[in-house]
């Protein structure tokens, strides 16, 4: 019965910590929810119930003359900018989360873009810290940068633009397009190919494959299916894909990193599939495989 138990609580706190740990997350988000609820409404009271008493506002931006600047704004300025009637609604639209919590200590950064009615104003990032403390969380600084261009207006389908660079990516071996294939790795991107020895790094691949991409294919490798997964802060994604190749099926699988440029390879395995009722086959076929000494 001990070892029952030592096991079952073995096996029962990674789960407890991971539900407890998006329990945080959740009550973070919705202290955040609170404040851009409270904008939009003009609820001076609703916004500063999420404040710590010592909580201060930052910006980071650069000036029309070139300059970086620091500017530091009064809470209770803008709490009473909040609840001074104005004609449009203050409409911060946050776009993602990267949450990070260690005891009564979190940190958030979001991608925002802040609306004056239906006018887009600006837009940036909001580099948030809470503290945890009886009542709850509470913001205790917000830093953030402003901008004009590049602002995210409309939630991006972000599985799609992974899906069309993952066929454009194979595409381009198929057309022998070099720049398109090896354009959408990162740099220190690495490819494992169906041979245990090879690991490539993107420019070892690039020299090692030239004979190929003199031709007019390289490769062709077809998408039959394949699967996505996504992290929460959005900036991180995986996924398994089934091939059609000169090999047969064979079975990819990845990561990809959301870069300044859009999302980019950083990792690639390809592998043979080998049917289950082959497999006495497959193995007696690698015994007989003529020794390299």
């Amino acid at each position: 019965m001990f070892r029952f138990l030592v096991l079952l609580l073995l096996l029962s706190s990674p789960l407890q910590r991971a539900s407890a740990q998006y329990l945080e997350e959740g009550e973070v988000i919705a202290t955040l929810a609170r404040l851009f609820d409270g904008m939009r409404a003009g609820d001076s009271a609703a916004v500063r119930s999420v404040f710590h008493p010592e909580a201060r506002l930052q910006s980071a931006f650069v000036s029309r003359e070139g300059r970086p600047v620091l500017a530091t704004q009064e809470i209770g300025k803008f709490i009473g900018a909040v609840g001074t009637p104005h004609d449009e609604v203050w409409d911060e639209k946050i776009w993602t989360y990267d949450i990070r919590i260690d005891g009564n200590l979190a940190t958030v950064w979001t991608d925002y873009t802040f609306y004056r009615g239906e006018e887009m104003s600006h837009c940036g990032v909001n580099a948030f810290q809470l503290f945890k403390d009886e009542q709850g969380w509470k913001i205790i600084q917000i830093t953030d940068t402003r901008r004009r261009s590049g602002c995210i207006t409309s939630v991006v389908d972000e599985k799609v633009a992974i899906n069309q660079l993952l066929d454009n990516w194979h595409r381009a071996a198929a057309n022998a397009d070099e720049d398109t294939f090896f354009g959408s790795m990162t740099i220190d991107a690495v490819y494992l190919g169906t041979d245990a020895a090879e690991y490539w790094r993107r420019d070892e691949m690039r020299k090692w494959a030239q004979p190929y991409f003199d031709r007019e294919t390289a490769w062709a490798f077809k998408p039959k299916s394949r699967h996505i997964y996504m992290s929460s802060n959005g900036k991180l994604a995986w996924f398994d894909e089934l091939l059609d190749t000169w090999m047969g099926d064979c079975r990819g699988s990845g990561v990809l990193v959301k870069t300044p440029d859009g999302w980019k390879l950083k990792h690639y395995n390809l592998a043979v599939t080998v049917p289950n009722d082959l497999m006495d086959q497959y193995i007696e076929l690698l015994k007989a495989k003529p020794s390299k000494e």
